[in-house]
Order: structure tokens, then sequence, then C-alpha cells
């Protein structure tokens, strides 16, 4: 059983609950042993989402275990929630682990999605911890599909970013979106280097969407709690994006420590810089390079 004694609940926003674990030092929750979920996104911090209007709740992820999901749905149903959809941001483990507390609820995700949780499925079962079962979701869609939760409004948006089936959560009326994986403080995961020029263009597409506040999954909790990042943080996103690219003819940029990489950004507070992101980041040049 993976322990949920760290967890936090923030409150970033009227109507938006933050389900955030990790970044705690000398602490892991499953082994002691290498694994996905201590060395990944424990390590780095991570969040899981909840929209919540009178009855009514949109869970975003379903977070690191079904121990987790399951204090996220006893919690909402302690305020008073009764009607429960899921939206899946993508098919990466930390973010799909804990389906089973929801498998009476709707579970939407893109077709993208669907597929590659289908296909990983015996991979997620035997891989530490396993995740079995696995809830496959019950809706799935192409392109962009709204909700409503309560009163609010909701667009489940996709984006290319970080994984070929990224997709976000828009609140159109206080123009909040939660990200999910395609933007990430200090920095991006590089899971795809061979498709960083579609990333970057979708970076781009991005920066063209009215947004006031984003949520991430994986993020500074105070900076989270406090109302999370504003549009430069995008801005940072590409350019670290592009200097990945550099990397390939700038053998001198490649051996830079992150810290040194995206100072300016953590300068003008664009990024927060957390140290266990040195690491992500060297895999990610060396990602890059190989590719």
């Amino acid at each position: 059983m993976v322990s949920t004694s760290t967890l936090r609940i923030l409150e970033p926003a009227s109507n938006i609950l933050a389900f955030y674990d990790g970044r705690i030092p000398n602490t892991r929750l499953f082994s002691q042993e290498a694994n996905w979920l201590d060395d990944g996104a424990y390590a780095l911090g991570i969040a899981s989402y909840v929209v919540f209007d009178g009855n009514d709740a949109l869970v975003f992820d379903t977070g690191i275990s079904i121990a987790h999901a399951t204090l996220v749905r006893k919690e909402i149903e302690r305020r008073g929630v009764t009607s429960i959809q899921v939206v899946l941001s993508h098919h990466h483990r930390d973010h799909v682990a804990g389906t089973q507390a929801f498998e009476d609820c709707e579970i939407l995700a893109s077709r993208k999605t669907a597929a590659a949780l289908e296909a990983a499925r015996d991979r997620f079962a035997k891989g530490t911890p396993p995740i079995a079962p696995l809830v496959m979701p019950t809706n799935i869609f192409d392109g962009v599909k709204t909700l409503r939760t309560g009163a609010i409004d909701i667009e489940l948006r996709p984006l290319d970013i970080h994984s070929f089936d990224g997709l976000t959560v828009y609140l159109p009326e206080s123009r909040t979106l939660l990200a999910g994986d395609t933007l990430e403080d200090t920095v991006t995961y590089v899971d795809e280097p061979k498709r960083l020029g579609t990333h970057l263009a979708e970076l781009d597409r991005l920066l063209t969407w009215d947004v006031a506040a984003i949520l991430p999954a994986h993020g500074d909790p105070d900076r989270i709690a406090k109302g999370g990042y504003d549009m430069s943080f995008v801005e940072a996103t590409r350019d670290y994006t592009e200097m990945l690219l550099q990397c390939r003819t700038d053998p001198v940029l490649a051996t830079l420590p992150l810290q040194e990489f995206v100072a300016r950004h953590i300068q003008n507070g664009s990024l927060i810089y957390y140290e266990a992101y040195e690491t992500v980041h060297r895999e990610n040049v060396r990602a890059v390079l190989a590719s």
C-alpha cells in the first residue's frame, strides 16, 4: 500500500483543488529500490486537480496510486460532490495509476490516450509498482470537447507537448489552464526527443491562447497554491525546448548545468529552480543528442 501521509490539499482558485504530493527530502512512498513512483513523480512533485461546483466535480488525472485517488474521492465527496467525471491528461503512469478508485465513474480520454493505454496495459501491470487493474476510458473523443461541471464551462483541448496524446483543461470564464504535463517547472521532461520540433510548434500555438493562470501537474507547490503561473511559463518552456535542439550543434551549451541553462528565466521568476531537475535536464540533453 502506497502511503498518502505527505499529500497536501491546495486551493489555488475558487472551485479548484490541487492534490499535491512529493518534493519531500529523504522520503519515499513505495520502496527503497528504484521505481517509477518514487524516482519520478514523487521526487519531482505532482498534482492532480479537481474542478467542482455544487454536487458536480471533474477530476483531472487520477494520481500516482489507488490510495491517492481514493483520498481525492473521499475529500470531494466530503465536500458534497455526488457526480464525478474523470479526465485523463495523457497515458503516462503517474497520471493513470489511480483509475480503479473511479471505476464507477465516466472516464474521458482522447482517442490517442485510449489506444496508448490499451497498448501499455500489460507493461503497466508488470511495472514497479504495478498498475493493476488499469480501468480504461469509457468516453473516447477526438479534438476539442466541451463539458459543464455545475455552472462551470470546461473545454478539453489537445496539446502535442511532452507526449503525443497531451490533453489540457481550459476554463474560459476564469481563463485558467490545467496543463497536465505539457508544461513543467523547472523544465519539461523530454519523453519524445524526435518530436521536439512538433512540441515547439505547439508551444507557439499555446502562446496564442487567452490564459491568465496555469496550473501544471509538476511544479512548485507554493506557486500552485498562490494561483499558478502566468504565460511567461510557456515562453520559458519554449526557450528551453529551442535550446535543447541547439545542443545538437553547440557542444558547450550541451554541457551547461540546468541552473545556468535557464538562468534568465529563473532570475525573472518564470521558472523556479528545483535541484532534482538537474538530473532531468542531463537526461533531456542525452536524449536529444542521441535522437
